[in-house]
């Protein structure tokens, strides 16, 4: 899988000669990025842009020249130094062939002409089946150059995990749009009024600052062993102690090795923040709800069942900075997440069941500890003894979930217009995985599923629709939290 010998490498994007010693060129990969090159742990991403024009390949060719060819991991392949004892797989610099890395499909024009969704369907859970070639760059672009339902064309941008995480590749797609104010912004700063205060008299002072400090120190312990008792939960889990028993959404052994159906749908960002205002939560909050209610629906729907099961999805918490300085790599962190498989008369449990789990979480450090674990595992125990313990800790959970923010305004690709991004992973050993991704005043649910498993999977996309649909019109009858409280506080600051 990987090259074994290490030469003077020629590196230069557009086939100039320019041979430099490989040591001056070298970089180690990172230590999560050795854990995806490792056989049972090897990752891939799958990223589908829906365009708002038809492809130019002429422009599409320029521009990854003039960007994404500048990036060391797009124009480096992974080489093992046998050489040198101690030394771990490396980025070299290497000549990259555009041609191979753009890639247009001799697709059936009748099917891309009567069915195109379920021609680009059938192509990109394709992609799941073949190999990436380890002599040269992992990285391609998929030219599916023919209009759906959604875009006039699509661009299906596959590479291997140990290049970098959903946040880095992201960040470079909107840099290799030209626009940095497109990037997600911090929210806005609250403007209230301040009022003036009498003067307090210094006991009530010391009081006021004992209280404080109290509330600190109860609040740090508090942290603390939430924290120790997630550690506990995760390490068991990991070690096999604890596990999800077999269910639907369960993979079965060698999940990760059968072909995923990557299927995406889009969900009103306004009717989630509506849910938010209503319940007083996050928007995350919500999107967990809508998972905890579509999955009980498809549940019930396919056993016949009526109790109650709990399962345990696998977050995955990346780490992506508040400024547009993002780091490159594979920044991750995993929490795991209780799910209630049960039924309720009124959508918002679902909601509120979700915000009392995400609350419970917010008071630990539990994704902090994960990141410098994996770190510090592999730096005592090596590659092969980290991948074993991380894929059991991901064999023994029943689904992978994710959530990133992307551009809050539309961004052009190389001329592209882009109306939607759909990110998505497979090699995992899930049967299910759920991302969300915002953009501009949509958020894209994708789901990467094995067939085999869970058929019917556009009943499964029909169920997230309706559930986010049932919560949104249960929230309509309650009043808005928000609005209230920002009339009550307006009145405050009149008098």
């Amino acid at each position: 899988m990987l090259r074994q010998r290490k030469l003077a490498i020629e590196t230069d994007s557009k086939g100039e000669r320019a041979t430099r010693e490989g040591e001056e060129e070298d970089e180690p990969v990172s230590p999560v990025g050795r854990l995806f090159l490792e056989p049972r742990f090897c990752w891939y991403i799958v990223c589908v842009l829906g365009l708002g024009a038809p492809v130019d390949l002429a422009g599409l060719r320029a521009g990854i020249e003039a960007t994404l060819l500048r990036h060391p991991r797009f124009c480096s392949v992974v080489v093992m130094d046998e050489l040198e004892e101690g030394t771990g797989p490396k980025w070299v610099r290497t000549t990259v062939e555009l041609d191979e890395h753009i890639i247009v499909p001799n697709l059936d024009p009748t099917a891309m002409l009567i069915e195109p969704d379920r021609t680009l369907e059938d192509y990109l859970s394709s992609l799941s089946t073949l190999p990436m070639d380890h002599s040269r760059p992992l990285w391609e672009f998929h030219v599916l150059d023919f209009p759906t339902s959604e875009a006039a064309a699509a661009l299906a941008f596959r590479a291997h995990h140990s290049l970098g995480d959903g946040t880095s590749l992201l960040s470079l797609l909107v840099a290799s749009a030209g626009s940095s104010k497109v990037l997600p912004t911090t929210a806005p700063r609250r403007v209230s009024t301040i009022k003036a205060l009498s003067p307090r008299s210094p006991s009530s002072a010391d009081k006021g600052a004992m209280v404080v400090f109290t509330v600190w120190i109860m609040s740090l312990l508090l942290i603390v062993w939430h924290t120790i008792v997630d550690i506990a939960c995760f390490v068991a889990t990991a070690a096999s102690m604890l596990r999800d028993p077999p269910a639907l959404f369960k993979g079965a052994d060698g999940v990760e090795f059968r072909p995923k159906c990557f299927l995406n749908r889009k969900l009103s960002l306004d009717d989630i923040k509506y849910v938010k205002s209503v319940m007083c939560c996050t928007v995350n909050d919500v999107l967990l709800g809508v998972i905890s209610a579509a999955l009980s629906r498809y549940y019930f729907r396919k056993t016949g069942e009526t109790g109650k099961r709990n399962i345990k999805t696998l977050a995955s918490m990346m780490k992506s900075g508040e400024d547009n300085d993002v780091k490159w790599g594979n920044q991750l962190g995993y929490m795991l997440l209780p799910f209630h498989i049960e039924k309720h008369d009124d959508p918002l449990k679902y909601v509120e069941k979700a915000m009392r789990v995400a609350h419970r979480k917010k008071s630990s450090m539990e994704s902090v500890f994960t990141n410098w674990s994996a770190s510090m595992i592999q730096k005592i125990f090596g590659s092969k003894a980290t991948a074993s313990l991380c894929y059991a800790l991901f064999k023994n959970t029943t689904i992978l979930f994710s959530n990133m923010v992307g551009p809050t305004e539309q961004v052009a690709l190389y001329g592209h217009p882009i109306l939607y991004i759909a990110p998505s992973i497979y090699g995992q050993p899930h049967a299910l995985t759920i991302h969300y991704q915002s953009y501009m005043n949509i958020v894209k649910l994708v789901l990467a599923i094995d067939e085999a498993q869970l058929p019917n999977v556009d009943g499964l996309l029909e169920d997230f629709i309706e559930s986010l649909k049932l919560i949104r019109e249960a929230a309509s009858g309650k009043p808005r939290v928000v609005e209230e409280r920002s009339r009550e506080e307006h009145r405050h600051g009149e008098t």
